[in-house]
């Protein structure tokens, strides 16, 4: 099964026909030994306690336990370094071509030997993905089968997240303030959550006051874990809904049965050849018509919140010229991803009036 959501921490102008996948790298200190820090591991250990000193007071004022310390600063330390609470995520860009590969090994290592000691954290709670090609028909999401799961907090939140199983941790942090958005425009709306994922949304959907929530995405796995998201901060009850189905298959049966949702959040993979679903699916192909479709279902006044984090998409505003659109990515990015300002974009979206 390929269900491929463009790996946040690798820059791809283009989807590449080759998919990568990140695997759990052990770095036991019997084969890497401890090596002397370089000019360079030391400007790196800077790099990560200013920025490291410079989000803290941030974090700890919003209530933030998770958010990125590091970004590719440095090229010769192309990483993605994410603190979730005791715990560090660190996922390793493609180094840049003028980096010898030797050389972006050894710092690698090197780096893997200053992270915990700069944010004070025990090596065994540290998690690192590097990216290797993957083989035939290897599954993609599932990268170890550790189970375990530790919970976070953000904007008086609780969610949980898995830093070793999976392509991703459960937790889009870049999304942070889109989701912030959803909260404040849910008040006494019925939300509709497409691509769910792991129910984040509509955890703030919820906190915001929403008359319901509806979750739909194909795997259980994912809505079994959007339910304990839920139910995590206390939201629970009938009027709280997870749909195992295609979304696109879904979406045609709602608009057949006249459902109709006042706020939508639809945030849906790049690029998706599921067994589950029949073709192959792609955002830059398809965004117009799956648009379209989920606007369909909006009330008179409802709203769309659409996102991508494909970093060449073009939305094609002439074909919507139905509809009233304002971009929003800017506004979007959180505090702590304002180096990478195209790690996603979003569209607030209305039935024009």
């Amino acid at each position: 099964v390929l269900f491929y959501r463009a790996p946040r921490p690798v820059r791809f102008n283009e989807l590449s026909s080759t998919p990568t996948q990140f695997v759990d790298e052990e770095f036991d200190d019997k084969e890497h030994a401890p090596v002397e820090m370089t000019e360079q591991g030391t400007m790196f250990a800077n790099r990560l306690k200013k920025n490291k000193k410079h989000l803290a007071k941030w974090a700890r004022k919003s209530d933030i336990s998770c958010y990125r310390v590091y970004d590719a600063d440095l090229p010769d330390y192309a990483l993605a370094i994410d603190l979730y609470d005791e715990h560090i995520h660190v996922q390793e860009y493609a180094p840049p071509k003028q980096i010898d590969p030797e050389k972006a090994i050894e710092r690698l290592q090197e780096a893997m030997q200053i992270i915990p000691e700069v944010l004070e954290v025990p090596v065994t709670q540290v998690a690192l993905k590097v990216r290797k090609k993957q083989r035939g028909k290897e599954q993609y999401e599932a990268q170890a089968a550790k189970n375990q799961r530790i919970e976070v907090r953000e904007n008086g939140l609780r969610f949980w997240v898995n830093l070793t199983d999976y392509l991703d941790t459960g937790l889009f942090l870049d999304h942070r303030d889109t989701r912030q958005l959803v909260r404040d425009l849910a008040k006494d709306k019925d939300f509709l959550n497409l691509f769910s994922y792991t129910g984040s949304a509509s955890v703030y959907a919820a906190a915001g006051q929403a008359k319901s929530t509806t979750s739909v995405d194909m795997s259980n796995t994912y809505l079994s874990w959007a339910e304990d998201n839920m139910n995590l901060n206390g939201f629970v009850g009938g009027q709280h809904q997870y749909v195992r189905a295609n979304c696109i298959e879904w979406l045609q049966q709602a608009i057949e049965d006249d459902k109709r949702y006042g706020l939508i959040f639809l945030d849906p993979p790049t690029f998706s050849n599921s067994s589950r679903m029949e073709g192959v699916f792609d955002i830059q192909r398809d965004h117009v018509a799956l648009i379209k479709q989920a606007a369909a279902l909006l009330t008179a006044d409802g709203e769309l919140i659409f996102s991508t984090n494909r970093r060449d998409f073009e939305l094609d505003t002439d074909a919507l010229i139905q509809m009233t659109i304002n971009d929003i990515s800017v506004t979007t990015i959180p505090r702590d991803f304002e180096r990478n300002k195209k790690i996603h974009r979003c569209w607030r979206i209305k039935p024009a009036v």
